[in-house]
């Protein structure tokens, strides 16, 4: 009997295989490369003692463990949205009292991923577009693609994306006949993915206020989705308020969070503060998919924040990633110092350093470097893969490194291995 014709839907069509799995692939199928390519966390530090501290607690109260073996609610385990709506306020410098809001405003989720996930599909539809940074996280912009939306790229610098090309890349669509069909502009504000780039004080009111004014004139709500994974690693200089304190009114932001990077992965507990306007829509849409996100693991993080365990936590990895991000910039100093044309700078936190090479030089993934890089036993993340379909043009000279998984030693040697396959390179290039 012949086999029967599987007819996929146009969304199945649209989403590709992840660039990164390609490189995981490549990492798996060759176990001595360095990887300086997976934004993982550190394996050593993840926090074993403490979760098993946390689980154990709520064994030993059969009413609470049923609890929260059963299943929970759309918007989540109550607890551990009193605690994301205190935390994000104290970080924000904002009393509670005088903000005016409640825990309906928060969502849980799981990760960060099915918040932005959940806001991007009420609010659009195939063919709207999303504004974001150029470069940006590239696994919103497969997101997007697989909703068969469209990205555009905005320029940005090392303060962030820039309002004003925002407002320009706004007035081109509006000139187009386009202006009904943005609906939305992604930033990660805090040490973003891939570039490092924190989104800067001065700015940050400038976009809301952007934003708010092109909503207002044109009658119809633009929102910013602020991506804030990456907020609690900070190893320099002060916390900045986020974009969602510069939202007087609570009708613009969508300021989505994550225990991921600050705790465990694969616990998969994520938050979103939405403006009025949307909670009932995600909620409902959310309702459909999963009746609310892991109940059990949401209860263990509320147990590891209330047992004092979380914050000492935070403070342990930030003090391991600090001598970690120390060693790479150490590296990029000694091995690429006299390479021409070789730029990075300093981030304050995150995971990544950012990487411009000699505009000779093709980073991406066909291109002669990234073979060298292989088989001189390391491997990258070509920056080409940050960039959105359309806007500014993706950069080929450009790689992201993340220094969350090695060793101090190993990134030495990661990043030695690499600047020796970009001086062969460059030596090669006509």
């Amino acid at each position: 009997m012949a086999a029967a014709l599987v007819r996929l839907s146009t969304r199945v069509s649209q989403s590709a295989e992840p660039p990164i799995s390609d490189l995981m692939h490549r990492a798996l199928a060759q176990p001595h490369l360095i990887s300086l390519a997976a934004g993982f966390v550190d394996q050593h530090s993840l926090p074993v003692a403490e979760t098993a501290r946390a689980v154990a607690e709520l064994a030993a109260e059969p009413d609470l463990a049923r609890a929260a073996l059963q299943y929970g609610t759309t918007l989540g385990h109550g607890p551990l949205r009193e605690y994301v709506l205190d935390d994000v306020l104290a970080a924000d410098r904002q009393p509670r009292a005088a903000s005016g809001l409640t825990t309906d405003r928060i969502v849980l989720t799981a990760g960060s991923n099915q918040m932005l996930h959940l806001v991007t599909e009420c609010l659009c539809d195939p063919g709207d577009v999303v504004l974001c940074a150029a470069p940006t996280y590239f696994v919103y912009l497969g997101l997007l693609d697989g909703l068969g939306l469209c990205g555009v790229g905005v320029a940005t610098d090392r303060d962030g994306i820039i309002p004003e090309a925002v407002q320009e890349e706004l007035l081109r669509r509006k000139a187009a006949g386009q202006a009904h069909r943005v609906k939305a502009i992604y930033v990660v504000s805090y040490y973003d993915n891939p570039s490092s780039a924190t989104l800067s004080l001065a700015r940050r009111g400038r976009l809301v206020d952007l934003v708010r004014r092109w909503s207002r004139d044109n009658g119809q709500q633009v929102f910013i989705l602020e991506d804030a994974a990456y907020r609690e690693l900070r190893y320099a200089g002060d916390d900045l308020p986020s974009l969602r304190a510069f939202d007087e009114a609570g009708d613009t932001v969508v300021y989505a969070g994550t225990f991921s990077k600050s705790f465990s992965p694969g616990l998969r507990v994520g938050w979103g503060m939405l403006p009025p306007a949307l909670i009932e829509p995600v909620c409902h849409f959310k309702g459909h998919i999963d009746f609310g996100s892991a109940h059990f693991n949401q209860a263990v993080m509320a147990r590891v924040i209330e047992s004092g365990l979380f914050r000492p936590h935070v403070e342990k990895l930030r003090a391991i990633y600090r001598e970690k991000l120390a060693a790479m910039l150490r590296a990029c100093e000694r091995h690429f110092g006299g390479v021409p044309g070789v730029r990075w700078h300093a981030p304050s936190g995150g995971l990544y350093v950012w990487l411009t090479l000699d505009p000779s030089l093709d980073a991406g993934p066909r291109g002669k470097l990234f073979d060298r890089a292989v088989a001189a036993g390391m491997l990258y993340v070509p920056g080409e893969f940050s960039y959105a379909s359309e806007g500014v043009l993706p950069q080929p000279n450009t790689i992201r490194l993340s220094f969350g998984v090695q060793t101090p030693a190993r990134i030495e040697a990661g990043i030695a291995a690499l600047a020796q396959a970009i001086r062969e390179t460059h030596s090669q290039t006509p």
